[in-house]
């Protein structure tokens, strides 16, 4: 597969992820998340348009067409399914499958992905809490209905400066990139379906159980999504 394809499947990704964590997607979010140049954003954007994957408006704001939006569902299916496969089934480090499944969305099969479906007994979300997309185009007895964000509240918007306990659902895809906060995370045993305590301090917010804590920065901590426990 050429490195044109994959760039623009990586594009398609990036898109998508912002729009699901509720990000108007822009070059310079793009820019951001990838660590690419302003120049190669826009000339693979331009790109993109010519192609009929994404439309850009007078405010800059990105929007797939309904052929992009359906290729991007499909490269993050294949991602996420890649990483349930590698967690539940190759056994790897939880902070380094992120990486690893950016390399399979690319070059995955349908049939790939069937057989990873039935392997894991039909999961719906990633290791990472993360819904999986598209999955009725694989299975037709699954949902076509893609979990929201209802109910989940960024970590920072969820806590005080008192000790509160919140439940873990999602880790956000860009904090999947930080090989040290996930193994932060990882160490207090905040991974999705956890209960945790957390507290936030001036610009940090620290988030453990049974007594250790690990301490991040507003910014890290707003990419893991929580709902109140009581």
């Amino acid at each position: 597969m050429s490195d044109l394809i994959d760039t623009t499947e990586m594009y398609l990704r990036t898109i998508y992820e912002l729009q699901e964590e509720g990000i108007t997607p822009m070059r310079a979010r793009i820019a951001e998340r990838l660590g690419h140049s302003g120049p190669t954003v826009s000339q693979t954007v331009g790109r993109m348009e010519r192609d009929g994957l994404v439309t850009v408006d007078q405010d800059r704001h990105l929007e797939l067409t309904g052929t992009g939006e359906q290729q991007a569902v499909r490269v993050m299916r294949k991602h996420r399914l890649a990483e349930c496969m590698l967690v539940e089934i190759l056994a790897m480090p939880w902070e380094d499958v992120h990486a690893e499944a950016c390399r399979w969305e690319h070059v995955m099969s349908d049939a790939v992905e069937r057989r990873i479906l039935e392997l894991l007994d039909h999961p719906s979300v990633s290791p990472y809490g993360n819904p999986i997309p598209g999955l009725a185009e694989l299975d037709p007895g699954a949902s076509k209905v893609v979990a929201g964000l209802q109910g989940l509240l960024p970590l920072p918007e969820a806590v005080t400066e008192d000790l509160k306990r919140v439940r873990v659902r999602r880790l956000a895809e860009t904090l999947q990139t930080d090989e040290g906060s996930m193994a932060k995370l990882l160490r207090v045993g905040a991974m999705p379906g956890a209960d945790v305590e957390a507290r936030r301090l001036d610009d940090s917010v620290t988030i453990g159980s049974a007594g250790e804590y690990v301490e991040m920065s507003a910014e890290e901590a707003r990419h893991i999504l929580v709902e109140a426990r009581t």
